[in-house]
């Protein structure tokens, strides 16, 4: 999942970064307000993680920014400001969730995880197709309870197609979501990742097609859980 982070003091913002570039998500990285708000006319996230106290526009300004052009992307506030009348001030402009620091990072990683299944119509921590269970918290794939081997990226692309079970993924989705500014993406990446998942996957029942001239889709599986 794609994650705009904004945070101005680059200590934390370097560990931030790291963090969730280690959890496998695409990480945008901004220190200002207006940086922020430019980077959300343009982009597609899956969740902002927002500082308060920015140079240029403040948070909450790029709250109230966002939500009056409608969009619904999760935004979860960190920020200093510890005061009753700034967390309810954040909330009421539409954040989601709202973070003092300092903070411990396993629970700001909790936070992350619920605040992603819920902006993709998900409360469970793992997602299900057929015998496959997918543990977003551990970042691990089972079958029956066994662990099946894919790499942080296909793991990635296998999440994706999940969380859209019965949808078609255009690569350009793919690419907007698993990856961020700064990394390089060859052409047949996408091509790549797909087709090793599928053969990683396909003797497990799942059933990922090639739509021509669309993308990928993961087939619904209708066989039973247990």
């Amino acid at each position: 999942m794609r994650i705009l982070l904004v945070e101005d003091d680059e200590t934390l913002a370097d560990a931030l970064y790291r963090a969730f570039v280690q959890s496998a998500y695409a990480v945008d990285l901004v220190a200002n307000g207006d940086q922020a708000d430019k980077a959300l006319t343009i982009h597609t996230y899956d969740l902002v993680v927002l500082d308060i106290g920015l140079p240029g526009l403040s948070g909450f300004d790029i709250v109230r920014r966002l939500r009056a052009r409608k969009s619904r992307v999760p935004v979860l506030i960190l920020t200093a400001l510890d005061a009753l009348s700034d967390r309810v001030r954040g909330l009421d402009l539409g954040a989601d969730d709202y973070l003092t620091k300092p903070f411990d990072l396993p629970e700001l990683e909790a936070r992350v995880r619920a605040l992603l299944r819920r902006g993709h119509g998900n409360s469970s921590p793992d997602l299900v197709h057929g015998k496959l269970r997918l543990d977003t918290a551990g970042r691990r794939l089972y079958h029956d309870n066994q662990p099946i081997e894919l790499s942080a990226r296909e793991l990635a692309v296998f999440e994706l197609l999940l969380m859209k079970e019965g949808r078609v993924v255009s690569k350009e989705q793919m690419v907007n979501h698993l990856y961020g500014w700064g990394d390089d993406v060859g052409p047949n990446a996408m091509e790549v990742y797909v087709y090793r998942v599928r053969k990683k996957l396909e003797t497990y029942g799942c059933r990922i097609r090639t739509i021509r001239g669309m993308g990928y889709l993961l087939e619904h599986d209708d066989s039973p859980a247990d």
